[in-house]
């Protein structure tokens, strides 16, 4: 695999960092009052993507399974009849920890008649974020690009509830290929800086972990196995941000839950589809009535989400 391809494939990561945005700003109404990152917080984050880390390296451990779709049968048959499957990482979620909450969720989705290289050049290109994911994310760039590393930088906004708030945001992302047909990816945020009243005169830099806290920290882990004539592409999504106010738990919380899933999924699915009219156009052939009436942009994902939060 050469070094173009292997960067195609950490850079198909980075989309998936963007589905936790819009679930976690869902938990903050106007004038909520601004924190900081506690020590506390932080080193519950880090021992929490140390577990995760690890149980990413034991499923690479020869006998053990490697997608999460196969340690069930029911799920692969659901994955594989072209369902995308999504649920809670652990018996709780959020996961409550010292002034802060962890999210985390896994899904899957079954992408057939087409192959690795197909996936790869639906994701390849960074400079393109800021167009297929607007109004979300406003600016994108790489930073560095090397075989195995790459840095990248996405401007980042949500307008849910007013609250005018930006992230300047910086990511650092590492692919590890198994074999020909498989590889994983573990991708994490470096900088995320909330910009206050952003577009107005009055917008202002915080410095980082200060400020409304809607995203302390960033992680993901992706998995893709090419077989059974299509790619499996699995996606686990983690994500740290501030505690719910203990008067608002009991209404928010099943919220959450029902936004987290919805993300993912319609993530997932957009990979899909996105994919798929991609492939069509390489081929040379004309869209499948599918492609075109099945997909759906980053941009109706957007306006899904938000009309999610809207009740």
């Amino acid at each position: 695999m050469n070094g173009n391809r292997i960067r195609t494939w950490r850079q198909g990561r980075t989309a998936c960092l963007l589905q936790l945005i819009p679930l976690i700003w869902l938990f903050f109404p106007q004038g909520v009052y601004p924190a900081s990152l506690e020590s506390i917080t932080a080193r519950a984050w880090d021992g929490y993507i140390e577990s995760a880390t690890m149980r990413m390296k034991q499923r690479l451990i020869p006998g053990n399974t490697f997608l999460w779709v196969d340690e069930a049968s029911e799920r692969l048959a659901r994955v594989r009849a072209g369902e995308v499957v999504v649920k809670p990482v652990g018996p709780h979620s959020p996961l409550r920890v010292p002034s802060g909450l962890i999210h985390d969720w896994i899904g899957a989705v079954f992408i057939s008649n087409t192959t690795l290289t197909d996936l790869l050049r639906t994701v390849r290109d960074y400079s393109r974020y800021k167009e297929l994911y607007r109004p979300s994310v406003i600016d994108s760039k790489a930073i560095a690009t090397s075989e195995s590393q790459d840095r990248f930088y996405l401007l980042l906004s949500d307008n849910s509830f007013l609250l005018k708030t930006a992230l300047a945001t910086d990511y650092e992302s590492h692919y590890v290929r198994l074999g020909e047909q498989s590889g994983y990816g573990l991708a994490r945020s470096t900088r995320i800086q909330e910009i206050e009243n952003y577009g107005t005169q009055g917008q202002c830099t915080l410095p980082e972990d200060q400020g409304i806290g809607l995203v302390w920290r960033l992680f993901t882990i992706s998995r893709y196995a090419e077989r059974d004539g299509g790619v499996y592409f699995e996606l686990e999504a983690i994500g740290l941000s501030r505690d719910i106010p203990a008067s608002l738990k009991w209404l928010i919380e099943p919220i959450v839950r029902r936004v987290s899933r919805e993300s993912i999924s319609t993530s997932l699915r957009e990979t899909e589809n996105a994919v798929r009219f991609r492939a069509d156009l390489a081929r040379g052939g004309s869209l499948t009535a599918r492609s075109i009436s099945g997909a759906s942009s980053p941009m109706d994902h957007t306006r899904l989400t938000r009309a999610n939060q809207s009740h």
